[in-house]
């Protein structure tokens, strides 16, 4: 993705200002929230090289498998729950909305995440219908 256009993650910050710098560990996500949209950007733009580092070791699938599918399309967060800056663990409810040959679909889920080694990471999360 061209650093100039919009981060998929929904902020309307260009990507380079935005999930880029987290993707290349550049920077790390300050918060729950911010480590939630990295990730969104991170399946929209194929580097599951990320979402892998950004789970936590006790949780994560041994590899990650690309579905060529599968084109993420847009993040709208419902709700978060502690995650700030300073704490060690928080929830973001999102919906995730994507498009899988020719129809349209949401994942929604609560996400549950904590920090270790003063890192933001991915623990699980609860799927709706």
């Amino acid at each position: 993705m061209p650093d100039t256009d919009t981060c998929p993650c929904g902020s309307g910050q260009p990507f380079a200002d935005c999930c880029r710098p987290i993707h290349a560990g550049e920077r790390r996500a300050e918060t729950a929230e911010q480590l939630m949209r990295s990730r969104f950007s991170a399946y929209a733009v194929g580097d599951l090289n990320y979402v892998w580092r950004s789970w936590h070791p006790r949780t994560r699938p041994a590899e990650l498998t690309p579905d060529a599918e599968v084109h993420w399309t847009r993040l709208e967060i419902l709700d978060s729950a502690a995650g700030n800056a300073g704490e060690q663990t928080g929830e973001v409810e999102f919906r995730a909305h994507f498009r899988r040959g020719g129809r349209r679909g949401t994942l929604h889920e609560r996400s549950r995440f904590a920090v270790r080694a003063g890192r933001w990471l991915y623990l699980d999360g609860d799927l709706y219908g």
